[in-house]
């Protein structure tokens, strides 16, 4: 049979996942178990869906909500996505401009389908997120990462950023708080980024996700600095409200009520096409949105314990070198390759053929600002990081020596 498979997809990368197809390679020759810090799936460790949650979905289920929903989403949940950003956020967005779709990464998908052609450019962070590098190449598109610090907590230059915006940009991208870096943006370095998205005249994206996972600064919404500029903004139930399986996002849109209609129209038409989310999640999240959020106080009292001990053991490993995260549950950590390795992703396969531990490339975030890093998860239980960081300083005693 003749299969000519595009290149668009044929070439396409996702770092966080590729790297388990070698692990379940070394997991298969050496019959053991590997050690995965690599993807940011808390139920995959020691972390549960709230109980109230699940009992939602149950209801919502055994009262026959099980057909279709409208492909912008349902109403109840669109609602409460509008409610909990008033509650937490402190910022009015109209419900009726909502769109609900499967996770961040279906949103990421209808914005790059509806802004990207042949030749064009977004800027995004570097590092940032695979799926955004992904899905503007497979669209045509060329990801333009603008330089993040990491020596000042992983915060953009915002020069490095105006610099490379040329007739070619379609917009520009940030993630606060930031995966992979866990940095949290300062509202001085928001509004810096808000004014060069006006006086370009370029759509802002905020992915918001990780809104209350923060730890020793409160996140800043890009919607309460952003002023006359329009801004899309991304969130959903998958980190705060531990439920990543449900696939449930949503888009807003911050403007004077037209300005960025044609892009919702055009995100809208993609979701008619995939039809709809699921419909039982859709409304068992509306209950999660409108809830208390008392799950997360212990949620972050957990998570600063577990970072805690990954950062001192990182910091005293010799060659390696971390900043402390101030949000979410990763960490991006600096390796000095020192003539060992030709470059992070031959660093992280030889520490899994090795030892079992299973971290991402940094260079999957990005090929510039990521490279000579990897990434870990810090939601695993202390004593598998533990475990993970012995093992680790082991293999670059070994390795050094």
């Amino acid at each position: 049979m003749k299969l000519d498979i595009t290149s668009r997809a044929a070439d396409l990368r996702y770092a966080i996942r590729d790297i388990v197809v070698a692990a379940k390679k070394y997991e298969k020759e050496k019959r053991k178990t590997p050690l995965y810090l690599n993807i940011g799936d808390p139920l995959k460790y020691d972390w549960s869906t709230p109980d109230f949650m699940i009992e939602a979905l149950h209801e919502a289920s055994g009262k026959g909500r099980n057909g279709y929903a409208p492909s912008e989403g349902e109403d109840d949940l669109r609602h409460a996505a509008a409610e909990k950003e008033k509650r937490v956020n402190g910022i009015d967005i109209d419900p009726e401009r909502v769109i609900v779709t499967a996770g961040v990464s279906e949103a990421i998908q209808f914005l790059t389908g509806s802004l990207i052609s042949e030749g064009s450019e977004f800027l995004v962070p570097g590092p940032a997120y695979p799926p955004y590098i992904s899905y503007i190449g497979y669209f045509g598109g060329n990801p333009i990462t603008y330089r993040t610090i990491e020596e000042e907590g992983w915060i953009p230059d915002v020069d490095n950023l105006r610099g490379k915006i040329n007739e070619k940009t379609k917009g520009i991208l940030v993630i606060n708080p930031n995966n992979p870096t866990g940095a949290v943006y300062d509202r001085k370095t928001l509004k810096q980024i808000a004014d060069i998205a006006g006086e370009y005249e370029l759509p802002l994206i905020s992915d918001e996700i990780y809104d209350q996972l923060t730890f020793d600064v409160k996140q800043t919404p890009m919607a309460s600095v952003v002023s006359d500029v329009p801004m899309v903004g991304f969130n959903g139930i998958s980190k705060v409200y531990l439920a990543p399986g449900w696939r449930i996002g949503y888009v807003y849109f911050q403007d004077d009520g037209s300005e960025l209609e044609p892009l919702r129209d055009a995100m809208v038409r993609q979701a008619r096409i995939r039809i709809c989310t699921n419909t039982p999640t859709q409304l068992a999240a509306a209950v999660a949105l409108r809830s208390d959020g008392s799950h997360i106080e212990g949620m972050l009292e957990r998570l600063r314990a577990r970072r805690q001990v990954i950062w001192e053991r990182l910091n005293n490993i010799e060659g390696i070198s971390a900043s402390l995260p101030q949000a979410a549950f990763y960490i991006m950590a600096k390796v000095d390759l020192n003539g060992i390795w030709k470059d992070d992703y031959e660093f992280v396969l030889d520490l899994l053929h090795e030892t079992g531990v299973v971290f991402v490339p940094g260079s999957g975030f990005c090929a510039d600002y990521g490279r000579d890093h990897f990434r870990s998860v810090f939601l695993p239980p202390v004593d598998m990081i533990t475990e993970a960081m012995d093992r680790l300083e082991n293999f670059m005693h070994k390795k050094q020596s």
